[in-house]
Order: structure tokens, then sequence, then C-alpha cells
């Protein structure tokens, strides 16, 4: 039997290595949650109960999956209604060409197109007028059915 060269076995190693780190970065999946937080969004813009997501990192398209339409009041003025697939694109600090995303306005559901961060703020556009408010605002996600007033709604029932 041949004997191997050492600079084959180095090589033969770095591969094992790379092959290996590879393999463990694909079951390393970020969450949508996490994914939001790299793009420089807060955790809250989704609801509690993201089934799963899809990224294209190189155009910024993606989907994002929930167990079904989920709608909920914010400060007891803001309606909000996700469908159960929400699309768009994401890039750093803008969410844009949303799809999935309404706010009732009076009585009219309007759709959120396009969220921003400027600033400590956070700006919604449903195209023909938009509304900022506080990142910090968004640090929790909110839950379907309740928002972000879950307790307060259990005692009142």
């Amino acid at each position: 039997m041949a004997a191997i060269s050492p600079s084959r076995a180095i090589l033969a190693t770095l591969v094992a290595v790379l092959v290996s780190a590879a393999v463990a970065a694909s079951n390393d999946t970020l969450t949508a949650y996490e994914v939001l937080e790299e793009y420089g969004f807060p955790i809250g813009l989704l609801p509690k109960g993201v089934v799963s997501y899809e990224l294209n990192s190189s155009t910024g398209k993606f989907s994002v999956y929930l167990n079904g339409t989920c709608t909920f009041s914010l400060e007891g003025s803001y309606d909000i209604k996700y469908k159960s697939t929400v699309t768009g694109y994401i890039s750093s600090k803008k969410l844009y060409s949303l799809s999935g995303i309404s706010v009732k306005v009076l009585f009219f559901w309007l759709s959120i197109v396009e969220v921003t961060v400027e600033d400590d703020d956070l700006d919604f556009s449903v195209g023909i007028a938009s509304a900022s408010f506080a990142v910090s605002n968004f640090a929790v996600c909110p839950q379907c059915g309740c928002g972000l007033d879950c307790v307060s709604l259990a005692a009142v029932e």
C-alpha cells in the first residue's frame, strides 16, 4: 500500500473540516425573528407562531408562514391582520412590496406595503399615508387574538 504524502493528508483533513462546517451551518438555520434582527428590525413585527419562512438572500425576497390568519388590536386603536402567508422583500432596515399585512383605519382595511427603520422609529406605509412608531414598541411579539395585552383580556373573560 502506497503512503499518503503529508500535503495530501493536510488537504484531506482541511476538506473534511470544511464539509463538516458546511453541514453544521445548514443545520443552524435562523428563525424568522432572528432574520428580522439581522436586517435591523425588532422581532415584534411578526406575531408569535411563525411556522416557517423562505428567504432568497440574493434578492431579499421572502415568504413567512403562520398557522392561519392572525388578527389582534394594538393599543386599543389599531386592528392588525396577518394572512397565513406574508411576502415581500427585505434589505437593511427596509421591508417593501409587502403583501399579507393590513391595518384597519376607520372602517377600511389598508395593506401595509412598506416598513422602514429611521433612527429609533419604524415608519409604516399604506401607500397613500404613513405613520411612525418607536422601535421599542416592537420589542415583544404580539399574540394572535390578544396582541400584547393577553393578561388583561383573559381577566375580562
